[in-house]
């Protein structure tokens, strides 16, 4: 049972921001920009709309923007309209102004929607060049890794309290609503939370549902499987600030421009929730152990979270826990997936990758350096693995998020709303 020391309503002081643009900027920082990248290449236009292009991407030569807005495109669900005559000429500082013809552009110079991959795809592409190019990477820290990990550790630290002494004044958690008659808890998710995950340990969980979904009408599930939704909407948002802080605690990180900071931390921000979420995570009990307070998958169930992403969740942390990472494996991992360069309205897209990038390589350096034992050459590729699942994920934590809100509205942050919305920075 979680013990709840307040009972008092989160202020508006306390939930903070109502944005992550406001966030960024409370927590900025005075640093001296870096360099600019520049290219080698002689500069070629962009067939879509005339900017620099950066290279060829789905069979044409386009900008990153066109490259990112034609992606997104082809996974757009409704198809998309011009306002006018279908006959917008599209240039540089318009680009944004009509959708469909831009889309008809990108068709018409040849960019092809069977080359576009998904981003699973994408994220394990990724890892496979990065592995491809570690393989003959010498096994030993160098002293800008070393930098990179003291640097990431401080920035932990100061930003995640394992004890979570700062997290007060929250909503109290409500468990009083799904008693034993409704969730059978002989068989269901917290038998789920066992060291070993047993088929019919899932199906339980599934069933749970199932039966809360046929015996229950629409009002009930807004005053039971929700009551734990305030609480749990408290929380997150604790978190997310807490995120905010680590991320702006990085030079690399202040380097980049708002927008991209922005896009950054909407992408991430579930992963590296989670991943710290795993630092207090007890694979034997299956409970989250936030100090004095406890949490069980019964708890996500009552916020209304459903099985689609809370199965494989739950089986994510037992995986990553027991892995046995050290606070320099779980930094190392949290900034790998803040330093995505794929995430939707990225712009400096070669600055991020290589940051990506070298996240990675440190990583598999201090894993080759600092581990030993027959489970060393498995580790990295391990990690890897549960980066990867957590991508898939991220999705369907969105899609959730707004159903919730679409049912019982006014409970979620608007810091929260703004993590889960399509809406992104630069385009769309």
């Amino acid at each position: 049972m979680v013990s709840s020391s307040s009972q008092g309503r989160m202020s508006q002081k306390d939930t903070g921001v109502q944005s992550i643009r406001e966030a960024l900027t409370r927590h900025n920082k005075a640093v001296d920009e870096d360099g600019e990248v520049t290219e080698d290449e002689e500069p070629q236009a962009c067939g879509v709309c005339g900017d620099l292009a950066k290279g060829f991407h789905f069979n044409a030569l386009t900008c990153e923007g066109c490259k990112g807005f034609f992606r997104r495109a082809i996974k757009r669900p409704t198809q998309l309209r011009c306002r006018f005559l279908n006959e917008c000429n599209i240039k540089k500082n318009n680009r944004r102004s009509c959708q469909a013809c831009r889309f008809r552009k990108c068709q018409a110079i040849g960019m092809r929607q069977e080359m576009v991959m998904s981003e699973k795809k994408v994220l394990e592409r990724r890892i496979r060049i990065q592995s491809k190019k570690m393989l003959d990477a010498p096994i030993q820290l160098s002293s800008q890794q070393q930098e990179t990990i003291q640097e990431l550790l401080c920035g932990h630290h100061n930003s995640f309290d394992p004890a979570f002494y700062r997290f007060s004044g929250f909503r109290p958690m409500d468990r009083n609503v799904l008693p034993a008659s409704e969730f059978n808890q002989s068989e269901s998710s917290l038998c789920f939370l066992s060291p070993s995950l047993s088929p019919s340990s899932s199906s339980s969980l599934s069933g749970s549902f199932e039966k809360q979904e046929n015996h229950e009408d629409e009002e009930v599930r807004k005053a039971s499987v929700f009551s734990a939704l305030p609480h749990v909407t408290d929380l997150t948002t604790y978190m997310i600030q807490d995120i905010i802080r680590f991320s702006k605690g990085l030079r690399d990180f202040r380097s980049l421009n708002m927008g991209d900071q922005i896009s950054l931390l909407k992408g991430a921000t579930f992963e590296i929730m989670q991943i710290r979420f795993n630092m207090v995570f007890n694979a034997n009990t299956g409970i989250w152990e936030c100090g004095h307070n406890t949490y069980c998958i019964d708890d996500a169930v009552r916020a209304g979270f459903q099985p689609l992403l809370l199965e494989p969740l739950l089986r994510f942390h037992h995986t990553l826990r027991k892995l046995g990472l050290q606070d320099e494996e779980y930094v190392l991992m949290q900034a790998m997936s803040l330093f995505s360069p794929d995430r939707p309205g990225v712009q400096q897209h070669g600055v991020i990758d290589k940051l990506h990038e070298n996240t990675a390589l440190t990583l598999k350096t201090w894993i080759d350096f600092k581990r030993t034992g027959p489970e060393k050459d498995l580790l990295y590729p391990k990690v890897m693995a549960c980066l990867t699942e957590m991508r898939t994920m991220t999705e369907e934590y969105s899609k959730q998020v707004l159903q919730i809100q679409d049912i019982q509205p006014d409970i979620i942050s608007p810091l929260i709303m703004e993590v889960v919305s399509k809406n992104c920075c630069h385009d769309f």
